[in-house]
């Protein structure tokens, strides 16, 4: 369980800098504008590169990897592309309203938890 977490933690730390690097480079060449650019696209960037990992994965009897690179490495980029990941499984299942649930619920409930989490903090702050 320890050499797990330990890619995990490792893939992490290697997905987080990215992501502040991609969120830098962003700024640098766009500016800093009212949308967030730098987010969007470092979750399509994700989304996608976890769509390839998760084939070549399994295509190539890998999966031992899933930990440090999907996990880690593109958990640490973006947790979107595990969300995107776990929404596309569902409807490859064939469970398209669960997926719809799942992501509906995901968005709203997140959003709401986060304002929550805002308005606790101002009240007792």
């Amino acid at each position: 369980m320890f050499p797990t977490i330990a890619q995990v933690a490792l893939g992490g730390a290697i997905g987080a800098s990215g992501r502040y690097l991609a969120g830098v480079l962003i700024v640098r060449l766009f500016g800093i504008g009212h949308f967030p650019l730098g987010i969007i696209t470092v979750n399509i960037i994700g989304s996608f590169l976890m769509g390839m990992l998760t084939v070549f994965l399994a295509r190539y009897s890998l999966t031992h990897f899933s930990p440090f690179l999907a996990v880690g490495v593109l958990g640490g980029f973006t947790t979107f592309s595990s969300f995107s990941l776990e929404a596309v499984t569902l409807i490859e299942r064939g469970a398209v309203g669960l997926a719809a649930l799942y992501v509906v619920l995901s968005v709203v409930i997140s959003i709401t938890a986060l304002f929550a989490g805002l308005s606790f903090m101002r009240a007792i702050a």
